[in-house]
């Protein structure tokens, strides 16, 4: 196999991997906090709710975020279109 095969595969590998993951658990832990919910302030160290998520540990994935913009776009669109042909 030729370099540009490999690594074609495996990006597409790579893709798919991530969009069954979108797919099966939408949710992933939040990053700036670890998935603690609590964040230490700078400044004397107190604990407060971490501001992503808002203290619920999880965050919607990118990849999720991008799928529901387009299926929401296309819900719409599809939606304007059948108003449109009920009006006639």
């Amino acid at each position: 196999m030729t370099p540009e095969v490999i690594v074609t595969a495996t990006l597409t590998t790579a893709t798919g991997v991530y969009a069954l993951a979108c797919w099966v658990r939408p949710f992933g832990r939040c990053r700036a906090c670890s998935g603690t919910g609590v964040r230490r302030t700078v400044l004397l160290r107190t604990v407060t709710t971490c501001r992503r998520c808002k203290g619920a540990r999880l965050r919607l994935r990118i990849g999720r975020r991008i799928y529901n913009t387009f299926h929401n776009a296309n819900t719409e669109a599809a939606r304007a279109t059948r108003a449109k042909d009920t009006t006639r």
